[in-house]
């Protein structure tokens, strides 16, 4: 990627993909408790329909569950948050060129038309905005509007 589409914003939109990140974040931990509660009851279920030592199942499966879920926790937690920042770029970013782009307009400067970078999603968005403040954009400013009145002849 050469230098000059490169991002210089580690997060574009923090806000935006901070809460994003943390909804991934919260259903993996709901991910996380839901694999607990059904590995805990299998092995109840299992240790119960043993003929002996069905106890000392009971008593490991308990230590054994939480090592499973610490060891997911320690792989797959940091993984979401990675995931969902760096997958919130393909949003954010439009999102922020976007925000750029309509002050300009506001502003009543004629900024160029969006253009995304490969792989980010609102294309469809861009276009939309590109062509509905396209007049707005292309229209002569004020100052051109107002050209001298020609001399009146007096009579």
């Amino acid at each position: 990627m050469s230098n000059r589409y490169r991002r210089r914003r580690k997060l574009i939109k923090p806000g935006l993909q901070l809460r994003l990140s943390a909804r991934f974040l919260g259903l993996a931990v709901l991910t996380l408790g839901l694999q607990y509660a059904l590995l805990t009851a299998l092995l109840h279920r299992v240790a119960g329909e043993l003929p002996s030592d069905g106890a000392l199942l009971l008593e490991r499966a308990g230590g054994m569950a939480v090592e499973l879920i610490g060891w997911s926790a320690f792989v797959f937690l940091p993984l979401t948050l990675l995931v969902g920042i760096t997958g919130s770029f393909k949003i954010a970013g439009p999102i922020h060129r976007f925000d750029v782009f309509l002050r300009d307009v506001l502003a009543g400067r004629s900024p160029a038309d969006i253009r995304l970078r490969k792989g980010d999603e609102l294309d469809e968005v861009a276009t939309l905005l590109n062509d509905a403040t396209r007049p707005l954009r292309e229209a002569p400013s004020e100052s051109e509007d107002e050209a001298p009145a020609p001399p009146r002849n007096a009579a």
